[in-house]
C-alpha cells in the first residue's frame, strides 16, 4: 500500500465524518428549532382537571356473597379453561397445581400428594368461596410467597361463576 492509497482512505473517513456531522446538525436544527416568539400557540389545548375539582367517587364495594348466590356454574366452566393448564378436576390428579375436585370448603393445603408452598402450608382455615375469591383475585396478595404464578381474575362475577363451577365437583 502506498502513500497515495493511505491518503485516499483517510480523506474518505474524514469526508464521511463531515457528512455525518452536517446531517446531525441539520436534523437538530429541524427538530429542535426555537424562536417561535411570543405569538406562538398550540394547535389545540387539552384541558386537565385541576386539583380543586370534585374527588373521584370510589366504586362501591360489591358484596361477594350476593354475587356468588346468583353465580352461573355454566359460565364458570368456560372460565376454568385458564385454570386447566395447571389444575385438574379429577380427585388426586395433581398437575403443576393441586387438583381442584372438592376444593370448595376443603382445608387449605389439603390436596393429597401436592407439595404446597410454605405460606399455604402454614395457613389455617378452609377454602371457602370468599377465600377462593380473594386468592384468585390476587394470589400474591392473599398468600405472599405462593408458587402460583397466576396474575389474578379481576371481575367479581367471573370469580363467582368459576367458584360455582368448582363447587359442582364435590
Amino acid at each position: 500500500m502506498n502513500t497515495m492509497e493511505i491518503t485516499k482512505f483517510v480523506g474518505a473517513g474524514c469526508g464521511a465524518l463531515l457528512v455525518f456531522l452536517l446531517m446531525k446538525t441539520g436534523a437538530e436544527a429541524i427538530y429542535h428549532s426555537g424562536g417561535h416568539g411570543d405569538d406562538h400557540h398550540n394547535a389545540y389545548e387539552i384541558e386537565v382537571a385541576s386539583a380543586e375539582t370534585e374527588p373521584v367517587e370510589e366504586e362501591p364495594e360489591i358484596d361477594f356473597a350476593e354475587v356468588y348466590a346468583a353465580a352461573d356454574a355454566a359460565a364458570g366452566e368456560g372460565l376454568f379453561r385458564a385454570c386447566a393448564a395447571c389444575h385438574k378436576l379429577e380427585p388426586g390428579a395433581n398437575g403443576a397445581g393441586p387438583y381442584l375436585h372438592g376444593i370448595v370448603d376443603r382445608d387449605i393445603a389439603a390436596a393429597d400428594g401436592f407439595n404446597y408452598s410454605d405460606v399455604l402450608n402454614e395457613m389455617e382455615g378452609d377454602w371457602t368461596p370468599e377465600n377462593i375469591s380473594a386468592f384468585i383475585l390476587n394470589p400474591k396478595a392473599f398468600a405472599s410467597g405462593t408458587k402460583m404464578a397466576y396474575r389474578g381474575m379481576r371481575d367479581v362475577q367471573d370469580r363467582a361463576d368459576l367458584i360455582a363451577y368448582l363447587a359442582t365437583f364435590q
